[in-house]
């Protein structure tokens, strides 16, 4: 386990941090005056995602998080619980509660390949493709002359989240959606 003084504490990093793992999301050495240097970061917690701002000083330093990646396919959604199961052992089974991966699980469908973030051999978190395709399930004709809304419409993707897309866009049509922002980015030429 690698040890970090407080200037090598930068953007990506995973680090152990009062025994929880959290990534660097950014950070910023900086001294002020007379001072000794101060490395300020902003940290997302890999379980809650909850994000908080912390500061290091010189002398501080801290371990860097042993995160291991597991293949896994999803499987499932069902009674606030998202399963998935290792790849190549599919005994390997385990869940996360809905709610801490329901901003990443509503891209999914059943048999997706993710990564799971493993830390202390238990999974925290689970990682997806910034971009991913799905079929487009419901979409609403688009009327001539509608333009007024700038052209757009909400339609149902095939993992049950709804994006909005250009008017040209139809029910069977498949989409590239940007995951993190859960904006449409094209149509893709059909399978």
């Amino acid at each position: 386990m690698a040890i970090l003084s407080y200037n090598e504490i930068v953007q990506k990093t995973v680090i152990d941090y009062n025994g929880e793992p959290y990534k660097v999301l950014s950070s910023h050495v900086f001294r002020m005056q007379q001072r000794k240097p101060v490395n300020q970061t902003k940290l997302q917690h890999l379980v809650s995602g909850k994000v908080v701002e912390i500061s290091f000083h010189q002398n501080e330093s801290v371990p860097e998080a042993e995160i291991e990646r597991m293949e896994t396919t999803y499987l499932y959604t069902n009674r606030g619980e998202s399963w998935f199961a290792e790849k190549g052992n599919p005994k390997n089974r385990f869940s996360f509660p809905e709610d801490a991966v329901h901003e990443k699980v509503q891209w999914l469908i059943p048999n997706f390949e993710v990564e799971v973030l493993v830390y202390k051999e238990k999974p925290i978190t689970l990682e997806i493709p910034v971009k991913v395709e799905l079929k487009v399930t419901e979409a609403p004709p688009a009327v001539k002359g509608d333009t007024a809304t700038g052209g757009n419409k909400l339609v149902t993707l095939e993992s049950g989240a709804t994006v909005t897309t250009p008017l040209f866009i139809n029910e069977g049509d498949l989409v590239k959606v940007n995951t993190e922002t859960g904006e449409y980015v094209e149509r893709m030429e059909k399978a």
